[in-house]
């Protein structure tokens, strides 16, 4: 083995340093020299005086020295018997150990007149990781007993190297590296396939980033991955590559070692920590899961006082979740970003943070570590900050923090890299899913009613959950549609699968039913219209629909049913009961499709509830046992809230197959119907005198009195319109509410009065739609079925208990003089 290390350094003498209990001295705790050389080196060196090995260590980066360099430290050097220096050597000088902790240096000399070269150089530096990781492993205080327990270091750290030519894609690599992944030396083609081919198929995507050349990226690669070898033993090795870049700055090779690294998997308890780790990750959909499963499998059984989980965007931290969640639990730098729920502190001002984002390693520091205090008070006892990565980058960072003293074994320092990597995997994951997720909520929500309309007589409440399970758009909707004579009109429907066809025809549908209810056709005829609709698509998608004509004066209600779920109905009593309505087939299958409607009366306290099949059925739900769930949960609201309702029905499973869409309504039934009157119109040429007329007798009928100049010219501009600019029938109607007169008129034109942007005093028409604009409180035209209604409201200025009043008087009066 001896062998071995020499021929993988190049060199003719490794040795190793560790730094003493006391860290005043590097002392010699193990050398590999090459038969027939007598090279020596000092038993210790002290880490104040001036040597290679000090220097190195003190600076934190290797030191490589030419003969002639060397010679400049004296006897500080390697030595023979013969000579105190020994003239025409090479030294390179490497660091042990980092993030604040170092443990030694690894010395190499070379009989190399003009210095170890650059080749040689970047395994050597590769090598110097794996090396740490061994004493680490093993302690430094066992590697300066009098008989050393050495563990898995130099000649028994089992490493081999290889190149790879990123034009081409061949590799090249050493017999050490063909034995550990237990491949025949004759049976290596050069082809990174061949070493993937016995990796583990969990770990070969991790492995494909570091080595493919499409893949890679600058800087150094680390990573532990597992191989299975021809007899099943499966083994842990752990590479390190640089990539170096020519002259133009292109990449142009990558250099690597291998080594094993089984001594540094954790023990058994650490092993189902990660596991269970990686199970709570499997069912992570959004960042804020992923932080949430971080915290739940570290925090204790670390006995960590602060958790801190964030994404990297830019230069902002993006923290998904602190634990604890208070700001005072926080260094000042993170409470002065604490902008809402969780803060977001660029990660430039803690600067120590942004250099381990940089180096890609996790970095600890002891007690007492000289850390500015937005670090040091997050673990004064210890801390561990681990760089998340995925896909060649670093994606997020998790801080943990100690409040007491805490010691950092290497099982640990192994359990928390095993960490950061399914973190990162995890965090990467769940930012498509959130992005993908509210890319495709916006776009349903953006399909849907922003706000509902407030009914008379009634309160209507909507709730629209998307499926958590699956990131595509649905084709779930609802839709509250006001129609004239105090009808309100709800629909709820469901077009086939979760699609952006889906999300299309839904809209589509929505907005049809939605014309031809306006337009006045009845539940029928409106439902028979989008199904012809969607059936003259083409489409392979069809739709189900339920949708109610509600007459909220009398709260009789007319039902249409397209291959939709049954709605329900809560009676003031309490109890529940699931409507019979007779359906027909979906919307998009059969052209000629007849759907019946089903009547049903409503008292004053009913709740109707539209719903989705989301909402009642799923794979681990049958749709009687969901059907039977809502009515027991409608049974037991309270009707009082029907915001409460609707919470109540949806109930706290936060894992949907499928969206949800769900419209309730609660009848209250109207405290003052609305009184109506109208009047057919004949083209006479004194037709408006005798619709103002009528208009007069019938306001003085209803007591009103104050407004009635008002109303006499807005009926006289409506029907003069409809008179000169239309033909056929004209009808006006009156109807009056508690504080509110409605006058409109019905004429056989489709086309929409435009009010003219300005009329000069010479105009001898064009005031009619300013005039009934400047008296009316609102105004506008609806279509109807073969025309269209243009309407005035007014708001009356006597309340309508004192109009009541005045009409009862008015009746006596006659009564009595009679």
């Amino acid at each position: 083995m001896t062998g071995h290390v020499l021929a993988f350094t190049g060199t003719a003498l490794v040795a190793v340093y560790v730094l003493d209990a006391e860290g005043a001295e590097l002392r010699l705790a193990e050398t590999v020299r090459s038969a027939g050389r007598s090279y020596a080196l000092p038993a210790h060196y002290p880490v104040s005086g001036r040597s290679p090995v000090a220097d190195a260590f003190r600076a934190g980066h290797p030191l490589w020295l030419t003969p002639t360099e060397l010679a400049a430290y004296g006897p500080a050097g390697p030595t023979t018997p013969e000579t105190p220096t020994t003239p025409g050597v090479s030294l390179g000088a490497l660091p042990l150990g980092g993030d604040g902790k170092g443990l030694g240096c690894l010395v190499v000399v070379d009989d190399a007149p003009g210095g170890i070269d650059a080749d040689r150089r970047g395994f050597i530096e590769l090598y110097a990781h794996h090396v740490a990781a061994g004493v680490e492993a093993a302690g430094p205080q066992a590697l300066t007993q009098p008989k050393p327990e050495l563990g898995p270091t130099l000649d028994r750290l089992r490493v081999g190297s290889f190149a790879l030519l990123l034009d081409s894609g061949r590799m090249t690599a050493d017999t050490q590296v063909l034995e550990l992944f237990g491949i025949p030396g004759e049976g290596f083609d050069g082809r990174v396939e061949t070493l993937l081919a016995v990796t583990v198929p969990d770990d070969v995507p991790a492995l494909m980033t570091a080595l493919e050349p499409d893949l890679l990226t600058f800087g150094t690669a680390q990573l532990e991955f597992r191989i299975r070898r021809p007899n099943g033993e499966l083994r842990w090795l752990g590479l390190r590559a640089r990539v170096e870049t020519g002259a133009d700055g292109t990449p142009r090779r990558m250099l690597g070692v291998v080594a094993e690294t089984s001594y540094l998997r954790p023990s058994a308890d650490e092993v189902s920590l990660v596991q269970r780790l990686s199970a709570a990750l499997a069912g992570a959909t959004t960042v804020r899961d992923v932080g949430r499963a971080v915290v739940g499998a570290l925090r204790d059984p670390l006995g960590a006082g602060r958790v801190a989980v964030a994404e990297l965007q830019a230069d902002q931290l993006v923290v998904a979740v602190l634990t604890p969640a208070e700001p005072t639990a926080w260094p000042e730098v993170w409470r002065t970003a604490w902008r809402s729920e969780w803060p977001e502190p660029p990660s430039h001002a803690l600067p120590s943070l942004a250099e381990a984002l940089r180096e890609r390693q996790i970095s600890i520091w002891p007690e007492g570590a000289d850390l500015e205090p937005g670090l040091a008070g997050i673990g004064p006892g210890g801390l561990a900050v681990l760089p998340l990565p995925a896909d060649g980058r670093i994606v997020g960072v998790c801080l943990i923090g100690w409040e007491r003293r805490h010691e950092f074994g290497p099982e640990e320092r192994s359990l928390l890299t095993a960490t950061a990597g399914l973190v990162g995997q995890a965090l990467v994951r769940a930012h498509a899913l959130d992005a993908e997720h509210e890319l495709a909520t916006m776009l349903q929500r953006s399909l849907l009613p922003r706000k509902l309309p407030e009914l008379p007589g009634g309160v209507a409440v909507t709730r629209y959950l998307p499926a958590t399970m699956g990131l595509e758009v649905g084709g779930d909707w609802y839709d509250v549609i006001p129609l004239p004579d105090g009808h309100v009109a709800l629909v709820i429907g469901d077009v086939q699968g979760h699609s952006a066809a889906a999300a299309t025809i839904m809209g589509q549908m929505r907005t049809a039913i939605r014309a031809y209810a306006v337009e006045g056709h009845p539940p029928d005829v409106a439902v028979a219209h989008a199904n012809r609709l969607l059936v003259g698509m083409e489409t392979d998608l069809f739709a189900t629909c339920c949708y109610a004509d509600l007459d909220m004066e009398e709260g009789e209600a007319w039902f249409v049913r397209a291959g939709h779920i049954q709605p329900l109905l809560r009676l003031p009593d309490g109890t529940t009961q699931e409507l019979d309505v007779e359906g027909g087939p979906p919307l998009g299958v059969v052209a000629d499709a007849e759907f019946p409607m089903t009547a049903a009366g409503l008292s004053s306290g009913t709740l109707l509830a539209l719903f989705t099949d989301g909402l009642v059925e799923s794979a681990r739900l049958d749709l009687d046992d969901g059907v039977r769930r809502a009515r027991q949960a409608l049974a037991r609201a309270d009707p009082a809230d029907p915001g409460g309702v609707a919470d109540e029905l949806l109930g706290g499973d936060s894992r949907r197959e499928d969206d949800v869409a769900l419209l309730l309504l609660r009848y209250d039934g109207m405290r003052v119907r609305p009184t109506r009157a109208s009047w057919t119109v004949w083209r006479l040429p004194d037709a408006v005198m005798h619709a103002r007329r009528f208009t007069a007798r019938t306001l003085r009928n209803w007591g009103v009195e104050d407004d009635l100049d008002v109303a006499l010219l807005v009926t006289s501009e409506l029907v003069t319109n409809a008179l000169v600019h239309t033909r056929g029938e004209v009808r006006l109607s009156l109807t009056l509410t508690a504080d509110r007169l409605r006058i409109a008129v019905n004429d056989m034109s489709p086309r929409t009065p435009v009010k003219p942007a300005a009329v000069d005093w010479e105009a001898t028409g064009g005031r009619g739609l300013l005039l009934i604009e400047a008296m009316s409180q609102t105004w506008g035209s609806v279509p109807l079925s073969g025309g269209k209604q243009v309407w005035g409201e007014i708001s009356l200025s006597s309340p309508w208990e004192e109009r009541r009043t005045e009409g009862a008087t008015r009746t006596r009066d006659r009564r009595t003089s009679r």
